[in-house]
């Protein structure tokens, strides 16, 4: 018989699983039977395919082709030394790939880690006991338990079901979300409603179910292969890099030719020119940069991490830097989601307090208690409370006023956010009694009587205005009001016990009961819960102001308590545009658009699913908009905002699986250090692209000179190697590891269409520091050249002694000068002595790295024999430190004006 075909009883004799659920032994064996319940990836490159690949790409093969040129013009013209410098293109190649083969490989373990740090965990009942098991643990035979937003880890058969609503898009591809009962079914096993497979997500409701089919055993698992060999994209950060890599490369390689060909019309031989068409290509192209830019994201990401924001994507870093507008929930992101009961109104005078352990009797006070206690799916187990907060809250003071209340659940109305209340239907006293809670305004709309001194009357105009005065009242503290109400079914249905079971039963896949549970209510009382402000968040939304970030609240709570908790946290301060869930449904997007242009705006009692609209009118009007959700109803507003962020604490796995970014903390204040990360992310980058640059100048003006002024090669090809893939390197990857400086949220947020390499990005490398740099380089050149007897026009061997000094010396100057740059280029605005000297120690690793491999170049003999140099006497190094100095400052006056021209 199949698994959908057998009664619900005999799913667990079937499957031989007692029922208090397996015992861990038990459970450990069928693990080792079954394997893991994971879908097995398709299988990645090995890592040599993904290192011959850095031997292929378009800026290799440009290489490539300027190596065999050497190799063809040694042969061709034996001498010229073109065979060295073949080897030292080959050489650059391999260095390259080699260098962007570890970034990228230590970036991908980056991200993996950072996907370890969320693991899903199912409840399971093992041992009679509830238990957060990891979703890859679980083994056939197990009991879990199946709620609202839970993403199904197995394939399932439900021995329970209540108002069960299961979303089967991510197998059928309907996103309409279909009933699920725990009855026997005799039809096809696909369409069976008492299976909940895996990958499924569970829209409301909840239920109980057998596990029967794990990891590549379910229906989800056969079908894997279709979409696991979709591999992950590259950022817009990432194709930008490609795109301008591959466009310096094509200029360089076009300046290569032309200047060429001007050599060979001022009379250069063709050799001399060859050389320099191979050395503006080798100057110009940006060999490290995309690895460097990719590892930059990832370690971004796993700072973010430690600072408790978890990001799925790299894209989602350089997004976050843009972000202009957040639109957050209050409960549990802007305060700490720790409720506690703080008031207790009922339409009676108050009556004195039950003794803990007392019956519950029948006054108002002792029925709100009944109703917070059995109207509730919080649970104590192993004397620790689980569930909602807000249940939590109820529970706990219902226990301690009234004790235990035995009773028997026979069915219940999920809470949803349209009805905004839940209901369930209990045994008690031996009568079916329904319970209610939830949002006043929606509780008493059912509500045509009310409890009052033990007797019930009808609820009129002047009840109706003392509740509403208690729950302005509370609102206006700042706490979130619940309304109970009830009624006796029993003495009203009309139908035998039996009977009336088994139509509540199977009632609740619909709001509408054939026994109209939430009508003609009676009305008990209210209570007032708090949940105060998270200290951070007055600190983090002052941050956001300077940062030209808007917030806006948009909460499912009253506006009374909205606005009380946004003044208490700074969030408004003046007169804010408060709407209304019911007054939003009635607005065209015009007026939407003319409230959400307002400096101030507050949502209350909305939907989760109206925060799409929110988003969708945002990102219309020019805005960068992140969004916070963790319920399944927020997950089309995750996916709509630029920066969807799921909080990892309270959110369901639908949630976390449709945003960009989860919450390790669920709070507000790490969204905002997640944006200073991200905007940190984007200038290191900015920062170490600015530093590789700026050297390009003075690698390209000494063949410049070479070419127009007849003059000796300040610079050889094999020189401007050692800085590229030498001492720029490690400097440039400290510059990348920057932590957010001041300034960095004092910044309006980032255009999205801003260009990372921008004009002042630009005429900053290459039009400030840059020359600076060059002329540390020409004067280093030509004053050991006069120093030497060297005149005009004389031709020097690239063996003579002086030649190499000279050419030592240029190189020297560079490296001591972007010394003197790392530090510029620490900060666009900001003075290097704001952000303190010593704050990056980093850099001076990079630095002393830098120093120890011009120590090598310059003084060692393998040094000099590889790069044609010669020492230098210290008295050259004294003349040239200054030019480091000398750039440093330059950069502070610019900095200087560029602040003052800003104020």
């Amino acid at each position: 018989m199949k698994i959908h075909n057998i009664p619900a009883d005999e799913v667990l004799k079937h499957f031989v699983v007692p029922e208090d659920g397996l015992h861990q032994n038990e459970a450990k064996r069928r693990l080792s039977e079954f394997g893991l319940n994971e879908i097995k990836k398709v299988k990645k490159k090995s890592l040599l395919k993904k290192l011959t690949e850095q031997f292929t790409h378009f800026l290799a093969i440009l290489l490539w082709v300027a190596a065999a040129f050497c190799f063809v013009s040694e042969y061709l013209n034996p001498g010229e030394g073109m065979l060295m410098l073949g080897f030292a293109i080959i050489g650059v190649i391999v260095i390259n790939a080699i260098f962007t083969f570890i970034q990228e490989h230590r970036a991908e373990k980056a991200l993996a880690a950072l996907k370890r740090m969320l693991p899903s965990f199912v409840k399971v009942l093992r041992e009679g006991a509830e238990k957060d098991v990891p979703s890859a643990e679980i083994v056939p035979g197990d009991i879990i338990f199946i709620s609202e937003g839970d993403k199904v880890p197995a394939d399932t058969r439900l021995i329970q079901a209540s108002g069960l609503m299961i979303n089967n898009a991510a197998l059928t591809g309907e996103s309409e979300p279909v009933p699920r009962t725990a009855g026997m079914f005799d039809g096809e096993f696909i369409e069976s409603p008492n299976i909940a497979f895996a990958g499924t997500t569970a829209v409301s409701g909840s239920g109980k179910a057998v596990v029967f089919a794990t990891g590549m055993s379910t229906e989800f698992g056969r079908i894997a292969h279709l979409t696991g060999a979709v591999e992950a994209g590259l950022s817009p950060l990432q194709k930008e890099i490609i795109k301008v890599t591959r466009i310096v490369a094509a200029i360089a390689t076009l300046m290569g030719v032309l200047f060429f060909a001007l050599g060979h019309f001022i009379g250069r031989s063709f050799w001399e020119n060859f050389i320099f068409a191979i050395g503006i290509i080798v100057a110009n192209v940006p060999e490290g940069l995309l690895p460097t830019v990719t590892l930059s994201l990832a370690m971004g990401s796993q700072r973010m991490a430690k600072r408790k924001a978890l990001i799925k994507t790299l894209t989602a870093v350089e997004t976050l830097g843009s972000v202009s507008v957040i639109c957050t929930d209050k409960t549990g992101t802007l305060t700490q989601n720790k409720m506690e009961v703080k008031t207790i109104w009922t339409a009676s005078p108050p009556q004195p307090p039950l003794i803990k352990g007392g019956s519950v009797g029948n006054s108002p006070h002792d029925m709100l208690m009944k109703i917070a206690m059995l109207c509730n799916n919080a649970r104590l187990v192993n004397g620790e409370f689980k569930g909602d907060p807000t249940e939590i809250a109820l529970l706990k003071k219902a226990k301690e006023t009234a004790g235990e209340c035995k009773s028997e659940r026979v069915s219940e109305i999920p809470f949803d956010s349209e009805r905004k209340r839940m209901t369930t239907v209990n045994i008690f006293d031996g009568k079916h009694t329904a319970f209610t809670k939830g949002a006043p305004e929606m509780v008493l709309s059912v509500c045509t009587h009310a409890l009052m001194n033990g007797k019930i009357i009808s609820l009129d105009d002047s009840i109706k205005k003392q509740i509403s005065d208690a729950h302005d009242s509370m609102t206006g503290k700042g706490l979130r009001v619940l309304a109970f109400a009830y009624k006796d079914m029993s003495s009203k249905s009309g139908v035998q016990s039996t009977e009336f079971e088994e139509i509540l039963k199977s009632q609740l896949t619909t709001h509408d009961s054939k026994l109209n549970l939430e009508s003609n209510l009676i009305f008990t009382g209210l209570i007032g819960l708090e949940d105060p402000p998270r200290p951070e968040v007055p600190e983090a939304i002052s941050k956001c102001r300077d940062a030209g970030i808007r917030i806006i609240m948009i909460t499912g709570d009253g506006s009374r308590t909205a606005e009380a908790i946004a003044r208490e946290i700074g969030l408004v301060k003046e007169n804010p545009v408060i709407v209304e869930g019911h007054d939003f449904l009635k607005m065209t997007d015009k007026e939407l658009r003319d409230v959400l242009s307002k400096k101030e705006v507050i949502f209350s009692r909305m939907s989760p699913k109206h925060k799409m609209r929110v988003v969708s009118i945002l990102k219309g009007e020019g805005e960068r908009v992140a969004v916070t959700g963790d319920g399944v109803n927020d997950a089309p507003a995750l996916k709509k905002a630029d920066i969807g962020i799921a909080m990892g604490i309270t959110g369901t796995d639908v949630a976390k699986e449709a945003a960009d970014m989860i919450l390790l903390d669920d709070n507000f204040a790490t969204i905002v250090n997640a944006i200073e990360e991200g905007r940190a992310v984007y200038e290191n980058i900015r920062k170490f692209v600015t530093y590789i640059f700026s050297s390009n100048i003075p690698e390209i003006i000494p063949y410049l000179a070479y070419v127009i002024f007849r003059i000796p090669l300040p610079l050889t090809i094999i020189q401007i190697l050692a800085i590229d893939l030498g001492t720029d390197m490690f400097p440039a990857l400290a510059l990348g590891a920057e932590k957010p400086s001041p300034e960095v949220m004092k910044q309006p947020p980032r255009n999205p269409k801003e260009r990372l390499l921008n004009f002042p990005t630009l005429s900053r490398a290459y039009l400030f520091l840059g020359p600076i740099e060059a002329a540390a380089g020409l004067f280093g050149f030509f004053y050991v050249l006069k120093s030497g007897g060297w005149q005009w026009g004389e031709t020097l061997l690239s063996n003579n002694i002086l030649y190499m000094q000279a050419t030592t010396a240029c190189l020297t100057a560079i490296i001591i000068s972007q010394v003197g740059n790392v530090f510029a280029c620490r900060s666009m605005r900001e003075s290097v002595f704001t952000l303190g000297f010593f704050t990056n120690k980093l850099i001076f690793m990079g630095i002393a790295f830098e120093i120890i491999l011009q120590f090598f170049i310059v003084y060692h003999p393998w040094g000099n024999k590889i790069f044609g140099t010669s020492p230098l006497g210290i008295n050259i190094w004294l003349m040239l430190i200054p030019f480091a100095i000398l750039l440093l400052f330059a950069d502070e006056l610019r900095k200087w004006v560029s602040r003052k021209k800003q104020s």
